[in-house]
């Protein structure tokens, strides 16, 4: 091999993947980085083909040759919305109903019971779904919170659903789900806080007015400001933080803590770990609860 073709110059040119469109070193580079600025996601090369196969649609929407000029163009000021639907196109939005079902036996077993006499007495009760994808998250805590205290949405008892992406918040605040989305739900709690909807030319299931009261939607990055005033008894990030940097999930976790009231409980991913065990202490199957401050 010659000393050219070792260069770093040659490396930054390499084509990453074959296809319709070039994509070089240079491009997965640049777009890795805007991704980790705007989102804190780490992007790593072994997915650069999932990087092309998602944007190469955007790139046939926009009527553009190559990546580089992708690149260039998400980078520059009249690329900003695009920017969001390269964002969009590249978060992963895996959910489901009761999804880590342990949780919910959780929060049914040893948060709701202390929640629900205080909500009982006037007291401010609230839940924040961070990164909450399609819905489906706050729902299930909706419904569990529902299913324990029929009359929750007429108390102060609210959920707050956040996600970077505002397609899926649109599908939040519709909250009409298929059939087979609302397999997990269980009969009773769907037959008695669910409704059938249209969803064109098919039959689907649509949150009750209950589930709609309880549940506010927003679009929120939680590597930006967060514009919340008031604390939370529990937080749900699950699944979110195992696209960030040890750094970051660092961060992340340091500013969940002043946002959770004494003993409030964080819940995370299956393959997540809280590491800043100054603050919390493990509560359950990746659960944890917010130490006391004065022990």
């Amino acid at each position: 091999m010659s000393t050219a073709a070792r260069s770093p110059a040659n490396d930054r040119k390499k084509t990453l993947v074959e296809g319709e469109f070039t994509f070089t070193n240079d491009d997965f580079v640049s777009i890795a980085r805007m991704l980790y600025d705007d989102a804190g996601i780490a992007l790593q090369e072994s997915k650069a083909s999932l990087v092309y196969s998602r944007l190469a649609k955007r790139l046939r929407a926009l009527g553009l040759e190559s990546f580089r000029d992708y690149c260039r163009f998400v980078a520059g000021t009249d690329g900003v919305s695009e920017r969001q639907n390269m964002l969009a196109a590249l978060t992963t939005n895996v959910t489901r109903y009761f999804r880590e079902p342990h949780h919910f036996e959780h929060l049914k077993s040893n948060v709701l019971p202390e929640l629900m006499t205080l909500a009982r007495a006037r007291g401010r009760v609230r839940f924040w779904s961070a990164g909450c994808s399609t819905g489906q998250e706050p729902y299930s805590i909706a419904l569990t919170i529902l299913g324990m205290m029929p009359d929750a949405a007429d108390h102060d008892i609210r959920i707050l659903a956040t996600d970077i992406d505002p397609n899926v918040i649109r599908t939040g605040r519709a909250a009409v789900y298929s059939d087979e989305a609302v397999q997990p739900v269980p009969a009773a709690l769907r037959d008695r806080w669910m409704v059938r909807v249209k969803d064109g030319d098919r039959e689907a299931w649509g949150a009750g007015d209950e589930m709609r009261r309880m549940v506010s939607f927003r679009e929120l990055n939680l590597m930006g400001h967060w514009p919340m005033k008031g604390t939370f008894d529990a937080i749900f990030c699950r699944n979110v933080v195992i696209y960030f940097d040890e750094p970051t999930q660092a961060r992340i976790w340091t500013r969940f803590a002043p946002l959770l009231n004494p003993g409030g409980r964080l819940y995370v991913g299956h393959s997540e770990r809280v590491t800043e065990m100054k603050r919390f202490e493990t509560d359950g199957l990746t659960t944890y609860r917010l130490k006391d401050a004065s022990a």
